[in-house]
C-alpha cells in the first residue's frame, strides 16, 4: 500500500507542478503586465496566484524525496523551511479565496458596506495583513526538527507517529484543521446568503452571475483539494488515539492521507479556474489577448488555442 500510495503522489505532484508552473507565471504576468485596474477582488486574486507560485518553488523537493522511497536528502534546516512554506501556502490560498469568496458576498448582498466599497490601496493592505499574519503564525514549524529517523531513512514530515506530540507540532494539527473547517462554514454562509439575495432583490444580471461563479467555483476547489487531508488525518488521528492496537487500519488511512497531499496541492493547478471564474469579462479577454500573443510568436499552436475556446464577447 505504501509503494503504491508514493507512486501515485508521484505522478499527481509531477503532474501538478507541469500544469500549474506554467499557469502560475502566465497569471502573474497577466496580473502585473496587462491589468490597469486592480480592484479588491483583483488583489487577492493576484496573492492567490502569488502563493501558488511559491508553492511550486517548494514542490520539486517533495518529489525528489517520494522518489527516493520518502528518503529527505536535503538536511534538518530545509526540511523545516520546505514544510514552513508549503504550510503557508496553503494557508495563504485558503486565506485569500475566503476573501474574494466574502468581496462576492459583500458586493451582492451588502452593496453599499463600506467595506464593499474598498479601495485598491486598502485591498493591498489587507493582502499584506494576511501575509504577515500567515508567515507568523506558521513560524512554530521552524522551532522544531521536522527531520525523523525511521531505520535507514530520515523522513521530512510534519505529520508524524510521535510519541509524545511537541506543543509546535499540537498548534499546527489544530491549524491544519481550523483552516478548512471555519472557511467552509464562510463559504457555505455566503453561498446561501447570495442565492437568498436573488430571490429577494432583483439586480445587474452580470454582476449576480460572477458572484454566483466565484463563490460556487472557490467552494468546489476547497473541498476537493482540502477535505481528503483533513478527513484522512482525523481518522487516522482517531484510531491511533483510542484504537492503537489497530495498527493495519492505522497504516492504511496515514497512507491515505499521505495521498490526500497530493490533493492539497492541486489547489495550485486548479486557481486558473478560480482567475477565470472569479474575475470579470476583462480579465477574461486580457487572457485570450495574452494567448493570442504567444500564439503569434509560436509559443502555443493553433491546434492548442482551439481547444481553449472562442474569444470571449
Amino acid at each position: 500500500v505504501a509503494e503504491v500510495a508514493n507512486a501515485f503522489v508521484i505522478i499527481f505532484l509531477t503532474i501538478e507542478t507541469l500544469v500549474g508552473l506554467p499557469g502560475s507565471i502566465l497569471a502573474l504576468w497577466i496580473f502585473c503586465q496587462r491589468m490597469r485596474l486592480w480592484k479588491s477582488h483583483v488583489t487577492f486574486l493576484f496573492n492567490i496566484c502569488l502563493a501558488d507560485f511559491l508553492l511550486f518553488l517548494s514542490v520539486p523537493f517533495r518529489i525528489d524525496t517520494h522518489l527516493r522511497k520518502d528518503d529527505w536528502q536535503f538536511g534538518s534546516i530545509w526540511c523545516r523551511l520546505n514544510l514552513y512554506m508549503l504550510s503557508i501556502n496553503r494557508s495563504a490560498s485558503i486565506s485569500f479565496m475566503t476573501a474574494v469568496a466574502i468581496d462576492r458576498y459583500l458586493k451582492v448582498v451588502h452593496p453599499h458596506h463600506p467595506i464593499s466599497r474598498m479601495t485598491s490601496t486598502q485591498a493591498h493592505k489587507l493582502s499584506a495583513l494576511i501575509w504577515l499574519f500567515v508567515i507568523l503564525y506558521r513560524i512554530p514549524l521552524l522551532t522544531i526538527d521536522l527531520l525523523h529517523q525511521v531505520g535507514e531513512k530520515k523522513i521530512c514530515r510534519s505529520f508524524h507517529s510521535y510519541k509524545v506530540v511537541p506543543k509546535a507540532i499540537k498548534i499546527h494539527y489544530v491549524a491544519y484543521v481550523l483552516e478548512f473547517v471555519l472557511p467552509l462554514f464562510l463559504l457555505i454562509f455566503c453561498s446561501v446568503k447570495i442565492a437568498c439575495q436573488i430571490r429577494r432583490v432583483q439586480m445587474e444580471k452580470k454582476k449576480v452571475q460572477r458572484a454566483i461563479r466565484a463563490v460556487m467555483t472557490i467552494s468546489m476547489v476547497f473541498i476537493l483539494c482540502f477535505m481528503p487531508g483533513v478527513f484522512t488525518g482525523l481518522v487516522g488521528h482517531y484510531i491511533k488515539t483510542f484504537h492503537p492496537e489497530a495498527c493495519e487500519s492505522y497504516t492504511l488511512w496515514i497512507n491515505l492521507f499521505v495521498v490526500s497531499l497530493g490533493f492539497t496541492y492541486l489547489n495550485s493547478a486548479l486557481d486558473p479556474v478560480i482567475y477565470f471564474f472569479s474575475s470579470s469579462v476583462r480579465l477574461s479577454k486580457l487572457c485570450y489577448c495574452t494567448i493570442n500573443k504567444l500564439r503569434y510568436f509560436g509559443l502555443i499552436t493553433a491546434h492548442n488555442l482551439s481547444k481553449l475556446g472562442s474569444e470571449p464577447k
